[in-house]
């Protein structure tokens, strides 16, 4: 099919030809890389660690405050469970813009992953501080989750022993025995050479930018426009 009916020079034609060749290996190897993740072994048995957890709702007040275990977050024996690391919390006294913007997307689509992944959201900062944050946001749909007084942020490399908050995605599964298992656990800092680059593929916001010919260029988030 051609990409559009418009009539661009021969010099434009043969670039964008270029450019569609190089579109399609890009796809074929992010197939490749997925590939390879799906077949990584079976991983380590985790703590079943324990959160602190509100109602969806975000009404102001007191609400009631329940403890959740990690593996009381699987909605089924043969589901999937993604957790996005919000960096929020300790050493991290502001929510992080980034983090609140992969966010932001993920709440408006949670209804759609939750067809067949489970999801929830994991930040350092106590649970009235978390929960204020996603009242400012709308966050109406995720599973917002404190692990103030957990180690699971630092077991999963998203806390150092300072209480630095690090943005990360960690997938876990459910063992024969009932016990999660760690699947997958990716940050945004993939090498010494890539800081911020590991886990674009969350947001749809860099991927638009690089459609354009000024590209995504040095833009980062912010709480407020």
């Amino acid at each position: 099919m051609e990409q559009t009916r418009l009539k661009e020079s021969p010099q434009y034609e043969a670039q964008r030809e270029e450019l569609r060749q190089a579109e399609v290996e890009l796809m074929r190897q992010r197939e490749n890389v997925a590939a390879l993740r799906r077949r990584l072994p079976e991983g380590s048995r985790v703590e079943d660690y324990v959160f602190l957890e509100g109602p969806r709702q975000l009404a102001d007040g007191d609400t009631p405050v329940t403890e959740v275990r990690l593996s009381d977050l699987f909605s089924a024996p043969d589901r999937s469970l993604i957790i996005y690391h919000l960096m929020f919390g300790k050493a991290q006294s502001s929510p992080c813009p980034m983090c609140t913007l992969w966010i932001d997307g993920i709440n408006a689509i949670d209804h759609h992953l939750a067809q067949n992944a489970d999801f929830a959201v994991v930040a350092a900062a106590d649970l009235p501080t978390l929960r204020a944050h996603a009242r400012a946001r709308g966050w109406d749909r995720v599973r917002l989750l404190s692990g103030a007084d957990n180690n699971f942020k630092y077991d999963l490399g998203s806390e150092d022993d300072a209480g630095e908050q690090d943005s990360s995605v960690s997938v876990f599964t459910l063992g024969a025995d009932g016990a999660p298992r760690h699947f997958y656990t990716t940050h945004p800092r993939m090498a010494d050479d890539i800081d911020q680059r590991g886990i674009d593929l969350l947001a749809p916001v860099w991927h638009l930018l690089d459609l354009t010919p000024q590209g995504r260029g040095d833009w980062f988030a912010s709480l407020a426009y």
